[in-house]
């Protein structure tokens, strides 16, 4: 059975295409693939972290030093009693 295809009628697309595939040695279905996948994920997928934080932040209203407070619940340790 064939397999099914793709038309893409914009002669840029199908010159960047052919320029990534020659470029990274990839078939010219894995280069479509992959970027289409990364599409998926970036418009549909995650937020950014940037927005998250920011997000984030606005929710909680703190912000922490992680570093201050790993430094004030430092304990000296005397080792073992034997």
């Amino acid at each position: 059975m064939a397999e099914p295809q793709l038309s893409v009628r914009s002669a840029r697309a199908r010159a960047l295409v052919h320029r990534f595939a020659r470029r990274e040695n990839r078939s010219i279905t894995d280069v479509v693939e992959r970027a289409l996948e990364a599409y998926e994920v970036r418009e549909a997928g995650r937020e950014p972290a940037s927005s998250f934080y920011g997000r984030l932040s606005a929710q909680s209203g703190t912000d922490l030093d992680l570093e201050v407070v790993v430094r004030e619940s430092r304990r000296t340790h005397w080792g073992i009693y034997l």
